[in-house]
C-alpha cells in the first residue's frame, strides 16, 4: 500500500482541522477525530471539495475502550498510519491558580494527560508499522498569569512527547514537537478578548509550515 495515512486527533476545528486539510492536498488519507460531528462532516465537505479523502471518527478520546477499536480498525484496514497529529485539547476558563474548579482540574487531567499517555501507548504500534512521524503542536504559556491548568496540561504533554521522543531516537518511530505562530483561533480568542486578530498568523499558513516539516516523509 502506497497510500499515506494520518491520524489528526482534534480534528474538527482550529489549527487541528487545518492541519487535517494541509495533509489531504498533499494526497494523504487523513483520519479525523474529535467528539463533534457536526463540524467533522464541515471538514469532510471541505476535504473532498479540495479532491481529498478522510476517514471521519466522531469519538472522545477519553473513551479508551473506542479508541482500543479504532486502532484496531486502522491496523486491519491499512497496517499502520504514517503520520499522527495530536492536536486534542480541553482548555477551561483562565483562572488564577488558587481558583481553578475542580471540575475543570478533573478535565484538564482526564484529557490532556492521561489520554495523551493511553494514545501514545496505542498509536505508537500503527507508526513503528509504518515509520511512521508523530507530532504534538506545543504553546509557551506555562507560568503566565492564569494559565495554570492550561499551561500545566500543555507542559505535561510536552513532557510525555520529550521522554517518548528520547525513547525512541533510535527504534522510532519519529517523534516531534511543533510550535505554531499565535494564530486566530476560537480558543484563543477566550484567552484573548479584544486582541487584534490581525496581527496574528492564519491556521493554514502554520498547518502548511507543519506539512512542509515533514520534508520527503510525505513522497
Amino acid at each position: 500500500m502506497t497510500e499515506k495515512i494520518a491520524l489528526v486527533t482534534g480534528a474538527s476545528r482550529g489549527f487541528g482541522a487545518a492541519v487535517a486539510e494541509a495533509l489531504a492536498a498533499k494526497g494523504v488519507h487523513v483520519i479525523a477525530l474529535s467528539r463533534t460531528v457536526g463540524a467533522l462532516e464541515e471538514l469532510d465537505d471541505r476535504i473532498q471539495a479540495a479532491g481529498g479523502s478522510a476517514t471521519l471518527v466522531p469519538l472522545d478520546i477519553c473513551d479508551e475502550e473506542g479508541l482500543k477499536r479504532l486502532c484496531l480498525s486502522i491496523h486491519e484496514r491499512w497496517g499502520g498510519i504514517d503520520f499522527w497529529v495530536h492536536s486534542a485539547i480541553f482548555a477551561g476558563p483562565l483562572s488564577p491558580a488558587g481558583h481553578i474548579p475542580l471540575s475543570d482540574w478533573d478535565k484538564t487531567l482526564a484529557v490532556n494527560i492521561r489520554a495523551t499517555q493511553r494514545l501514545v501507548e496505542m498509536v505508537e504500534p500503527l507508526l513503528k508499522a509504518r515509520e511512521g512521524t508523530a507530532i504534538l503542536p506545543v504553546d509557551s504559556v506555562a507560568g503566565k498569569k492564569f494559565f495554570a491548568s492550561y499551561g500545566a496540561a500543555k507542559s505535561a504533554q510536552k513532557a510525555i512527547w520529550d521522554s517518548w521522543a528520547a525513547e525512541a531516537a533510535k527504534i522510532g518511530p519519529d517523534v516531534r514537537t511543533f510550535e505554531p505562530n499565535p494564530m486566530p483561533t476560537a480558543l484563543r480568542a477566550r484567552f484573548f478578548p479584544g486582541e487584534d486578530r490581525s496581527e496574528l498568523a492564519d491556521t493554514k499558513t502554520e498547518a502548511d509550515r507543519l506539512v512542509q516539516s515533514l520534508g520527503t516523509a510525505l513522497s
